[in-house]
C-alpha cells in the first residue's frame, strides 16, 4: 500500500468512509492538541475543562450522570472530581449514596472565563470553513452519530 498525495493510503483504503474516518481523527488529533496547548493558560486538562463544562451546565448531576455523558467510567471521574475538588473549582453533595456536583464559586469564575475564550479558540480554527460548511459538517456529523447509537 502507498500514500497518494494528499497523504491518504492508497490501494483497499480508497473507501470514501475509511477515508473520511482517517481523515476525522487526523483533525480530531489536531484539534484535540491545541485544545490541551490553549487550556494550560489556566492550568486545565482537557478533561478538567470537560467537567467543569458539563457541571457548569448541569449543576447537581450526579457523578455518574457526569461519567455517562463524557463516556468514561465512574471510577475516572472520582479521579477528576477528587483533585478539582481539591482545587476548590467542584463541590460534592452526597444525598443517600449518590454525589451531586456543582460548581464553587471559584469554579463558575473559572468556567466563566474559560468557556467563551475555549470556545473563541474551536470557532477560529473552524472558520476556515463557511458559515454553511460548518451546518452542513454538523448534520453530517449528527446523522452520523445517530445512527451509529442505533447499530
Amino acid at each position: 500500500m502507498s500514500r497518494t498525495r494528499d497523504g491518504s493510503l492508497s490501494g483497499s483504503l480508497r473507501r470514501p468512509g475509511v477515508l473520511g474516518w482517517l481523515r476525522l481523527m487526523r483533525v480530531f488529533q489536531k484539534i484535540d492538541r491545541a485544545s490541551g496547548e490553549h487550556l494550560r493558560a489556566w492550568d486545565l486538562s482537557v478533561a478538567q475543562f470537560d467537567v467543569l463544562a458539563h457541571v457548569g451546565a448541569s449543576e447537581g448531576m450526579t457523578q455518574q450522570e457526569l461519567a455517562d455523558s463524557l463516556l468514561v467510567s465512574k471510577g475516572n471521574v472520582c479521579q477528576l472530581v477528587d483533585k478539582m475538588e481539591g482545587r476548590g473549582w467542584i463541590l460534592r453533595r452526597q444525598e443517600g449514596r449518590t454525589n451531586h456536583l456543582f460548581l464553587t464559586e471559584d469554579g463558575r469564575k473559572l468556567v466563566e472565563e474559560v468557556v467563551p475564550a475555549h470556545e473563541a479558540m474551536i470557532a477560529e480554527r473552524f472558520s476556515v470553513l463557511s458559515e454553511e460548511e460548518q451546518a452542513q459538517l454538523y448534520e453530517l456529523l449528527r446523522k452520523f452519530d445517530r445512527a451509529l447509537d442505533a447499530i
